[in-house]
């Protein structure tokens, strides 16, 4: 069930609809719909990448949860390791990506989905050589609301 929320929030993130619709919220989400990447606001990172918020809040079974979408150029540094209190999907879109974390580098290219359990100090980096393009879905722990 968790690869088929996976796979349809990152579905959601990068298809564009027909009608658009006001970029993220947060609240309850109680309600299906479509959320258009292009009405989302563009967040430049430090290393040249950028992240879009897709969806923030809490779904009817009480789960907070949060969805964005992230490029990162070919070649550009990754973002600073963090440490999570929450379970992130990683679905990769496009691109190669590296994996750190727990001391070793595992590479995970389209269609692959990276696991991160809560405590894990990780960071992904861009190792192919166009952009890397991937969907984050958080969920539980310190999501924010």
């Amino acid at each position: 069930m968790g690869v088929g929320l996976l796979a349809a929030a990152a579905t959601g993130a990068v298809v564009k609809a027909q009608t658009p619709v006001a970029p993220a919220v947060a609240g309850a989400l109680s309600q299906s719909r479509v959320y258009t990447l292009d009405a989302m606001p563009v967040r430049k990172m430090a290393n040249g990448g950028e992240s879009r918020d897709v969806l923030r809040g809490t779904l009817t079974t009480g789960e907070v949860i949060g969805v964005h979408e992230s490029t990162q150029p070919a070649g550009m540094e990754a973002n600073t390791p963090n440490t999570i209190q929450h379970t992130e999907e990683v679905v990769v879109v496009a691109g190669m990506l590296a994996f750190e974390h727990d001391g070793k580098s595992e590479k995970a290219g389209p269609g692959s989905v990276i696991f991160v359990a809560p405590g894990t100090l990780h960071t992904v980096r861009n190792v192919g050589e166009g952009v890397a393009k991937y969907c984050v879905v958080q969920v539980g722990g310190d999501t924010r609301k």
